[in-house]
């Protein structure tokens, strides 16, 4: 299981005051041969919510090295 961003709980936190509820965190995807993917936040965890019929998923990512460039090429890949 992946771990936290150290901004996970405030973007949670965030979301339940905007309304949304949380359905999932984090969110797993089983995928064909018994793999999983846990969609979210490079090793972090993916919040999934929902408000009224809208459903998301959410990545969260947080830059800390000296290098905004390589924290960005790894969180996109």
């Amino acid at each position: 299981m992946p771990a936290k961003d150290i901004f996970h709980d405030c973007v949670k936190h965030a979301l339940i005051k905007d309304g949304w509820t949380i359905t999932h965190d984090p969110l797993r995807i089983r995928l064909a041969r018994g793999k999983n993917l846990f969609v979210d936040l490079g090793a972090e965890r993916l919040l999934a919510a929902e408000k009224g019929t809208e459903k998301i998923a959410v990545e969260i990512k947080s830059f800390t090295r000296p290098s905004d460039m390589k924290d960005l090429e790894e969180a996109v890949g």
